[in-house]
């Protein structure tokens, strides 16, 4: 049996390479990276090798990446993964962030279709119900020109329209 050459000490315990064969693999924690994270990262590097996804045991995604060029080096290998595992961060992250702005993300969406669809019909305004409230407004800032300051009331006799308020056309 020949002798086994020592791993490479830049490359991390979870990867393998196999410079012989053009293709590495890297195996990951679906705790740590989703899966969406992984299926968008193998995404991005379908045009340039061939992306093979594994579950060898619970807990744990085999990736293997194989390039489409011929002897690439294991020089290049190791950039390979290293790119690969710089998207997989980015991916997990932008997945992080989707999900803890959904609702604002579906406010926003829904607003941006919705004026879209162009302005209400007549039909739409005529049954639509204007009695409930819009909006919680717990600190009471949210107030008609009216309720604030209260309205003027009429004055009386004749002429009194163009008036100020001192009385004086």
């Amino acid at each position: 049996m020949p002798a086994r050459e020592p791993p490479m000490t830049e490359t991390p315990p979870n990867v393998t390479v196999e410079a012989s064969q053009g293709a590495v693999h890297l195996e990951v924690d679906p705790s740590i990276y989703p899966l969406e994270a992984i299926y968008g990262a193998a995404y991005v590097f379908i045009d340039r090798c061939y992306v093979f996804l594994y579950r060898p045991r619970e807990g744990a995604i085999r990736i293997t990446l194989s390039t489409k060029a011929a002897e690439p080096g294991e020089a290049a290998l190791a950039a390979l993964v290293g790119e690969f595992s710089n998207e997989l961060l980015s991916c997990a992250w932008r997945r992080q962030i989707t999900e803890e702005n959904r609702t604002l993300i579906e406010a926003v969406t829904s607003q941006a279709l919705a004026g879209a669809m162009g302005p209400p019909s007549l039909d739409d305004l005529a049954d639509f119900d204007f009695s409930d409230e819009g909006f919680e407004d717990p600190l009471g800032i949210a107030q008609s020109w009216e309720e604030k300051h209260g309205r003027k009331a009429p004055r009386g006799g004749e002429g009194g329209e163009g008036q100020s308020e001192g009385g004086t056309p």
